[in-house]
């Protein structure tokens, strides 16, 4: 049985390529010829390669190859590993291109529909060899990329907990009811969550923050939530309440963001849960890498309302 560090040793990315190459094709002469190398060579390679695994990974016949389960396997772990490298190879082009860090962040829809795309866009006019890449998530799902290293920075709700991971304060936002312009609600100044019970509503996914707060708030009050539809966007949610499918609980600036006023009316919550703390997280602030640390800096100065203290 070949150790770990012997098996790495002598397994060559040519083979696997090879292999590869042969099992999309059916024959060793085909991936021969679109290799540019010889089918003696190919051969070779493939039987060198079954000799290191002792096992056989393909069955030979007059008209081509067939896998063996053994070789099934390997192919899937071949290709993940060529689409890996590619992936890899993709991202240290962009650093010989002049891009000369990549930050990875998970932040969650609020964060994303408010704050985040005035943020950013002065970060990269700032640093445009910085490359982000930004992906939206719910905040638990945020904190769980965090914690396992799939991204450097999250952005979330910081109700939702944050275990062991290290936080800063990034902006906060307050929770309104959102109605069709003619509803019986529509002229109260601010209301509590409860008075919204009456009535059908319309959440965004079960896992979200929001849907949490909602329903938790309903508990307390001994009511339940008539909810009629689960929508995945802010967007989505507008547009089933104009069209008469329920009210729906979403952060006010967002609503004036995406500038809804025309046919949809919304009334600040008076709840103590609907005035929000965004945060960034992240598993330890002092040892990100340089480029991620100044997005921080830049994070927090613009919710300060300062200018960044890195700007070009």
């Amino acid at each position: 049985m070949l150790s770990e560090r012997n098996f790495a040793r002598q397994i060559d990315l040519t083979s696997l390529q090879l292999f590869v190459a042969v099992c999309e094709l059916g024959s060793i002469g085909r991936a021969a010829e679109r290799e540019f190398i010889a089918a003696s060579a190919v051969s070779k390679r493939l039987s060198d390669l079954e000799a290191t695994l002792g096992t056989q990974l393909l069955y030979r016949h007059a008209r081509g190859v067939r896998l063996t389960p053994a070789g099934e396997s390997l192919l899937h772990h071949a290709r993940s590993m060529m689409f890996s490298l590619e992936k890899m190879q993709a991202e240290l082009s962009e650093y010989a291109d002049g891009v000369r860090g990549h930050v990875r962040m998970h932040a969650s829809i609020s964060a994303i529909v408010q704050f985040l795309p005035e943020d950013l866009g002065a970060f990269t006019h700032a640093h445009p060899q910085v490359k982000i890449d930004l992906e939206e998530h719910l905040s638990a799902e945020v904190l769980r990329a965090v914690q396992e290293g799939a991204a450097d920075i999250g952005i979330c709700n910081g109700a939702a907990g944050t275990g062991e991971l290290q936080t800063l304060p990034y902006r906060q936002d307050h929770l309104a009811l959102v109605m069709p312009l003619h509803h019986p609600l529509a002229n109260a100044p601010e209301l509590p969550f409860e008075a919204a019970l009456d009535f059908d509503l319309v959440g965004l996914h079960t896992n979200s923050s929001i849907h949490q707060a909602i329903h938790q708030a309903a508990t307390q009050a001994g009511r339940s939530v008539r909810l009629r539809i689960h929508v995945t966007g802010l967007d989505a949610m507008c547009r089933m309440i104009a069209n008469g499918l329920g009210l729906g609980v979403m952060p006010l600036r967002a609503f004036e963001l995406m500038r809804a006023t025309d046919t949809l009316h919304a009334v600040p919550l008076t709840d103590a849960w609907a005035a929000r703390q965004l945060m960034l997280a992240a598993r330890d602030f002092s040892t990100l890498p340089v480029t991620a640390r100044l997005l921080v800096d830049h994070l927090q100065a613009r919710a300060n309302g300062m200018p960044s203290a890195h700007a070009a």
